[in-house]
């Protein structure tokens, strides 16, 4: 076993530990404000996240002592797949700790062949009574939740190893990112341009701003001089958003382009504010170092999924007591209408872009 480049100097005795998060984009952005602050709280231990193949492009200037291991879960399949990837990432990278910060069936098998192996084990708290207790529809509790970020914090406490914050976004926050890495998409930002990003759409119906709402917005800010506007969305959402682009000269439609997650990511670094709904790309904006604009209609930043030191002031939502219903947004409305998104107006959705600009 090679272990001259990682001491034992951290107190826990720790070479190599494994975090897995699987799961969607939003909760695997969300990890890594935690996990590139563990890197650099312990640069004498080797983390190694395990993910989705298709999310390792995530982790872009990623600290020194950080190994992304992208997996093909199909691959994995069954208790037999989780118990030949553990043995797997134990053989690899010597693996002398589990956090997981999923807490699922696959990740809780994952931890029992870690124990069986007399590994130290933490698992995610997700808080669930609480955020039943939020989003019930009689008699909420309304009181802000942990956060995310801070639970995920938590599993590495529980494993030993306490993380003091201290990501200050993908690009440090110092520069920006190499246009030369979007060129395909834009040319640099000129003097005096201002860069819109706008994701209009989720995965579900509980967090998507009405459509004619959204192209409203879009079309009295593309009247802005000066502006670029960047459409940003999935495969599904390419043909809406490809007849929003075309009334204008001023927006880009990337919907559906594929460009991968560091391209975009080093797109929206350069950007002066995203518009976005409670959905993976305000937390990629958000780690992208970028001000976020979000609209919330049956969630809630109180569940603790808001992004990543978003200001509350650039949170759009309507005082409704029957928000949240939902900790994901995939509840049907109960009155019906969705009123907590379609009441927002788009004059108020513009105004908060303009104070940005």
């Amino acid at each position: 076993m090679a272990q001259n480049k990682w001491n034992r100097g951290n107190g826990r005795g720790f070479i190599s530990v494994m975090i897995t998060r699987f799961s969607a984009i939003g909760d695997v952005a969300m990890t890594v404000p935690v996990i590139y602050s563990a890197c650099r709280c312990y640069p004498d231990i080797r983390f190694v996240m395990v993910t989705r193949q298709s999310m390792t492009g995530i982790f872009v200037n990623a600290p020194s002592n950080l190994v992304v291991e992208g997996v093909e879960l199909n691959d994995y399949s069954g208790i037999g797949g989780m118990r030949r990837l553990v043995s797997e990432m134990c053989e690899r990278h010597h693996i002398d700790a589990f956090v997981d910060l999923h807490n699922v069936i696959r990740t809780r098998l994952m931890g029992l062949f870690c124990r069986l192996r007399r590994l130290p084990v933490a698992h995610l708290n997700k808080g669930r009574d609480a955020k039943r207790a939020l989003t019930r529809r009689n008699h909420k509790v309304m009181l802000p939740l942990v956060s995310q970020r801070s639970r995920y914090r938590e599993v590495f406490y529980n494993i030993g190893l306490p993380v003091t914050p201290c990501f200050a976004g993908l690009f440090d926050g110092r520069c920006k990112s190499d246009p030369a890495l979007f060129a395909a998409i834009t040319p640099p930002r000129r003097e005096g341009e201002r860069w819109i990003g706008i994701a209009p759409f989720a995965a579900h119906r509980g967090k998507v701003y009405p459509p004619e709402l959204m192209h409203a917005t879009v079309q009295m800010l593309s009247r802005l001089p000066d502006v670029k506007i960047f459409l940003m969305g999935g495969a599904a959402d390419r043909e809406a958003l490809e007849a929003w682009a075309s009334e204008s000269d001023s927006i880009v439609c990337m919907a559906g382009k594929k460009y991968g997650f560091s391209i975009e990511l080093a797109l929206l670094n350069h950007m002066n504010v995203v518009v976005t709904m409670d959905s993976a790309n305000m937390h990629l904006a958000a780690i992208a170092g970028t001000p976020t604009v979000s609209l919330w209609g049956a969630t809630h930043p109180y569940c603790g999924f808001k992004g990543w030191q978003q200001s509350e002031s650039d949170m759009i939502q309507l005082p409704m007591t029957c928000r949240p219903c939902s900790v994901f947004g995939d509840k049907p409305c109960h009155r019906g209408d969705y009123l907590c998104l379609s009441a927002i107006k788009p004059e108020l959705v513009f105004k908060k872009v303009i104070e940005h600009l």
